[in-house]
């Protein structure tokens, strides 16, 4: 019996790939200019609210695994999510 790669780890590579995809065009829509300073906490934000956000919708807003499935604390989440403004 063959095992099977998990639907997670798929998705993973997809992640990647898909985020590797969209910076390729960012940088490309720069025209050879520099991105402005602090690029990295940038992006970290940009991905930060829409990664809750599903995390969210996936556990119908159970706060606790969605904590779980981010690797977070519950109170931490709280925390982002009002921070973010997503609640």
């Amino acid at each position: 019996m063959s095992k099977r790669t998990p639907p997670a780890s798929r998705a993973s590579g997809a992640i990647s790939q898909a985020m590797d995809e969209h910076l390729k065009a960012y940088f490309k829509a720069l025209d050879g200019h520099k991105p402005p300073t602090g690029l990295y906490e940038q992006v970290l934000r940009e991905v930060e609210r829409p990664l809750i956000r599903q995390c969210l919708a996936a556990t119908d807003g159970n706060k606790m695994r969605a904590a779980e499935i981010l690797g977070l604390n519950r109170n931490t989440l709280s925390k982002k999510i009002r921070s973010l403004g997503l609640e």
